[in-house]
């Protein structure tokens, strides 16, 4: 019997392979951080409060999968996904401008500026006709402008930043990032393995505080 038939292989598949979002005013973006995943073999399925994705897990038999009921409606026939080597990324495309405060369940609804109706007529319709052949070059390249123009502020754009050098990375940029944090308490965070390969991290705190550690 093959790992993808097993329940409890498939589950600790998925325990090492880490998910996380961020969002903008249009967009909350849900990046699964599974590498080499065969587009071909990715399956993304959307549903207004819900959703599912589903992949081969390479050089393996198991199979990943993650099922999500979200916190606040989305538009499916406006969110896409994209497999790069280093991860999946799933763009969902918010129904009402609310700032998100939780991806699954019952998120509390914080009002936040309204998505232009130039934007979602620019998009396509959100039902679309029968015979309606969506543009997808257009709504990824409509999307990435909303992206560049609405960037994610505070915590968020940091992990932002710091999930885009770690995904893209190579080796020894996500050893340096380890090393460094884990060394330093989350004090550090540094890129440079030729620098921090050579000696221990030393703890450097913000100016005017003091670190402790929690068993002291």
């Amino acid at each position: 019997m093959s790992a993808s038939g097993d329940p409890a292989a498939s589950q600790a598949a998925n325990l090492k392979i880490k998910h996380d979002w961020y969002q903008t005013d249009a967009l909350v973006v849900v990046t699964i951080l599974l590498k080499n995943a065969p587009s071909d073999k990715v399956k993304v399925q959307y549903g207004e409060r819900s959703l599912s994705v589903s992949s081969v897990i390479p050089n393996s038999d198991a199979e990943y999968s993650l099922e999500l009921e979200l916190a606040h409606e989305i538009i499916p026939s406006m969110c896409m996904h994209v497999v790069s080597p280093s991860k999946i990324e799933v763009k969902l495309r918010k129904k009402e401008g609310l700032r998100w405060t939780v991806l699954e369940g019952e998120g509390k609804e914080e009002k936040v500026k309204a998505i232009p109706q130039a934007v979602i007529d620019a998009s396509g319709p959100q039902q679309p006709p029968k015979l309606f052949k969506k543009d997808w070059d257009k709504i990824e390249k409509d999307i990435k402008k909303m992206e560049e123009e609405e960037k994610p502020e505070g915590d968020a754009a940091l992990n932002a930043l710091f999930q885009k050098i770690y995904g893209e990375g190579s080796d020894e940029v996500r050893r340096a990032m380890n090393k460094s944090f884990l060394e330093s308490g989350g004090t550090v965070l540094s890129t440079n393995w030729n620098q921090v390969a050579k000696d221990k991290v030393e703890v450097k705190p913000p100016d005017g505080l003091e670190f402790k550690k929690w068993d002291n």
